[in-house]
């Protein structure tokens, strides 16, 4: 075998063993990943209810493609804008989570819980801010996420459009 073709011989062993350990350490980054704080897909939630506080809970349906607002005796049409919002956090990003048996519920927050989401049953408990950065602890089943303080629900008057 001429010495040119050792080389290029070589040289396609090298690419392919690069291209072999890029791989692998993608999938292993995957499977290490946190995920999202629920499996749900957003576009697929029909039904949530929202505990802020002290105020009364909140529930909505979507009917169609429009949420709305479901009382004692009547529905209101909702915004679907601050439902879209609301049905996303279903797709956020973990950050990190641990076991929820790992931390003092009263000490991030989650006893009693700043807010309360339930997403077709799912129900996501948010607490405090972390100490550094600006994420929030959640609680979702038997574990607590850190997630961007982006995804911290808001009450319908926090996210209403002032006039001038």
């Amino acid at each position: 075998m001429k010495r040119a073709a050792r080389r290029q011989i070589g040289l396609l062993v090298a690419v392919c063993a690069l291209l072999i350990a890029a791989w692998w350490q993608l999938r292993s980054d995957e499977n290490a990943a946190p995920g999202s704080l629920l499996s749900l897909k957003p576009e697929a939630i029909s039904r949530v209810d929202l505990q802020m506080g002290n105020a009364p809970a909140e529930h909505y349906v979507k009917r169609g493609k429009h949420w709305w607002r479901i009382g004692q005796a009547t529905s209101t049409r909702a915004d679907d804008l601050r439902l879209g919002e609301l049905v996303r956090i279903a797709a956020a990003p973990v950050q990190s989570w641990q076991p929820a048996n790992h931390y003092d519920p009263s000490k991030i927050g989650l006893a009693p819980a700043q807010a309360k989401l339930a997403l077709d049953g799912q129900t996501l408990s948010f607490g405090s801010m972390t100490a550094v950065g600006q994420s929030v602890y959640v609680q979702s089943g038997e574990r607590v996420d850190i997630v961007s303080l982006r995804y911290m629900p808001r009450s319908a008057q926090s996210t209403s459009i002032q006039a001038p």
